[in-house]
């Protein structure tokens, strides 16, 4: 699946704001498909509420922006963070006050939506990033918000994109999302066939759902020892701990006091812990 390579140009440099602009001033966007997505397409279809707060992060080229407000979607916010591809949709959406395009970071947006659609944004992230990716979207998904639309089903030997599977989206998502749906997508394009899930994840209210940041760790065995001392926690539903150690991700079902975290960790003086401030 070489038409998935985002990194086609500057792969050295961090997947900050400068690589995606290089991606997008080059033209270099394999990933694009040149329409909305089939999957995405079809579950637009069925929505009734054409009033309903939209946000579409890591937007790239937002062919399903374009779709909804086609359809009459009256509230759709996109966002991304290379300047050229933000100006570009300026440019071509001038006349649409139904669509709010905005460069910036993801984490660092603010607002309240009832639908965030997902389409390769995830798999553009750092791994490193998805703790804090399930933390963001839940503070911004309003009190019944869905995210719904499609996650790679493969790995891929160099990133972005960056792969997964059933079993690592449940383990991450659960309890601070109910699973309305994640299964193989059944209208992906050809080339994507049998490797996306559509998701349809909405926002348990009944949860506490906190990001924390974490120093001292160097080893899955030392994660592993700290997630299941955190898990032991009374109220404590579920944790999960990012790829080079340095944020965990705490669903509760009350909030659970820093302190207490911190005297768990304890034995070991390494071990620190501090609490991520939300935006909102």
């Amino acid at each position: 699946m070489t038409e998935e390579k985002c990194c086609v140009i500057t792969c050295d440099i961090p997947l900050g704001q400068t690589y995606w602009e290089n991606q997008y001033q080059a033209n270099a966007t394999g990933w694009d498909l040149g329409e909305v997505s089939p999957p995405i397409k079809s579950y637009i279809d069925k929505i009734n509420n054409k009033k309903i707060a939209i946000l579409i992060p890591g937007c790239g080229n937002t062919y399903e922006a374009e779709y909804l407000l086609a359809q009459g979607f009256t509230n759709v916010t996109v966002i991304d963070v290379a300047p050229t591809l933000v100006n570009n949709l300026e440019n071509k959406f001038a006349s649409n006050k139904n669509i709010s395009i905005v460069l910036g970071d993801f984490f660092d947006h603010q607002g309240k939506y009832d639908l965030i659609i997902e389409q390769t944004f995830l798999c553009a992230l750092p791994p490193s990033l998805r703790q804090k990716y399930v933390w963001k979207m839940h503070q911004l998904l309003s009190q019944h918000g869905k995210l719904a639309g499609l996650l790679f089903n493969r790995d891929f030997e160099a990133g972005p994109p960056f792969g997964g599977n059933l079993q690592e989206y449940e383990q991450l998502f659960q309890k601070a999302f109910t699973f309305n749906s994640i299964t193989i997508a059944n209208n992906s394009v050809p080339a994507r066939a049998n490797n996306e899930l559509f998701i349809e994840f909405q926002k348990n209210n009944f949860s506490h759902v906190n990001l924390y940041h974490f120093e001292g760790i160097t080893c899955s065995g030392c994660m592993t020892t700290v997630s299941t001392k955190f898990l032991q926690i009374d109220g404590v539903l579920n944790v999960s701990m990012n790829t080079d150690f340095s944020e965990i991700l705490i669903v509760s079902i009350y909030e659970i006091k820093i302190k207490t975290l911190q005297n768990i960790v304890s034995y070991d003086e390494k071990y620190k812990i501090n609490k991520v401030k939300s935006h909102l």
